[in-house]
């Protein structure tokens, strides 16, 4: 299936784009993480167990185990604080 991916703040400085198109056969979120992980370098570093980061799927935040379907929009992004 086709995902829109989109990156912000330090993950598109690290994996270099602020967005892709990607062909995945994941079927939930944790499935994406674990295939963008399998990348390596900066991906493997970022997405990391333990590394702070949240997911949106269709604009509303997702657990690891939100299914996916062709043309669904996931966003990849750091924590964000107000002051």
């Amino acid at each position: 299936m086709k995902l829109k991916l989109l990156y912000f703040a330090r993950l598109k400085d690290a994996f270099g784009r602020d967005h892709e198109t990607l062909e995945s056969d994941a079927a939930s979120v944790g499935a994406l993480l674990a295939e963008l992980r399998a990348r390596g370098g900066a991906w493997a570093d970022e997405l990391a167990e333990g590394r702070v980061f949240r997911v949106a799927l269709n604009q509303e935040l997702a657990t690891a185990d939100a299914g996916l379907a062709t043309g669904d929009e996931v966003a990849i992004f750091p924590p964000v604080t107000g002051g």
